[in-house]
């Protein structure tokens, strides 16, 4: 087995560490530790992009926001589903973030200069205080409605985060969130926070099997 090389490290506000590393062609970022995500396993990101996108109908130009860059994964599923006059804005809080998807672009397979993309260094929660009557908003900044990777991001989950959410998007537009579990609470929030057809989808890392991970889904209607 090839052995894990370090490339980069930086430390978040909250005082966490935030690495990335090579194994062979394969790069992974790991918060304090633990394996966030991985050029090996992004399926599931895809996978919300893909749902969110399908949902969408046949919007000639739909307003996406997307909360949380990742490893562009997420973002690139996006441009490959939608027309060519969608706009995509990506909401990243860690600069730190998009200077690694920049560095590795190439093996990432991604293009943050395509012109259908908007990368905001900004929190997602500020961003959302523009109201731009987004046609949708994914969410991939934590490993489910629960702050794990700031600590502020809890108060997206609560309700009144909710309503900020339901208020940034147009009428009957699509809130889609990643989880690496189901949450039955979460959903009851989403509901009490006036989103309307919610349910949850099952993603799978792998393509007919893997781990069950989770899309919640819900209408602002």
């Amino acid at each position: 087995m090839q052995p894990y090389e370090l490339l980069e490290r930086f430390t978040t506000p909250d005082g966490r560490e935030m690495t990335l590393y090579q194994q062979g062609d394969d790069l992974f970022v790991n918060f304090d530790g633990r394996e966030l995500m991985s050029t090996r396993t992004h399926r599931t990101e895809c996978t919300l992009a893909r749902v969110a996108c399908r949902e969408l109908g046949t919007n000639p130009s739909p307003r996406i926001l997307i909360g949380g860059l990742g490893l562009g994964y997420t973002v690139q599923a996006a441009l490959d589903a939608l027309p060519p006059e969608a706009r995509i804005v990506t909401a990243e809080v860690y600069p730190t973030i998009v200077a690694w998807n920049r560095a590795h672009a190439a093996r990432l397979g991604q293009t943050l200069d395509d012109p259908r993309v908007e990368i905001r260094l900004a929190d997602v929660y500020d961003v959302l205080a523009e109201k731009k009557a987004f046609d949708a908003i994914l969410l991939d900044v934590d490993n489910g409605p629960i702050a794990e990777t700031l600590a502020s991001n809890d108060r997206l989950y609560e309700r009144s985060g909710l309503r900020r959410l339901r208020a940034a998007l147009a009428y009957d537009g699509l809130l889609a969130v990643w989880s690496a579990h189901p949450d039955a609470d979460f959903e009851r929030r989403l509901r009490a926070a006036g989103f309307s057809e919610v349910r949850a989808e099952v993603a799978r890392t792998g393509k007919g099997r893997g781990a069950r991970h989770v899309i919640f889904l819900g209408r602002a209607n």
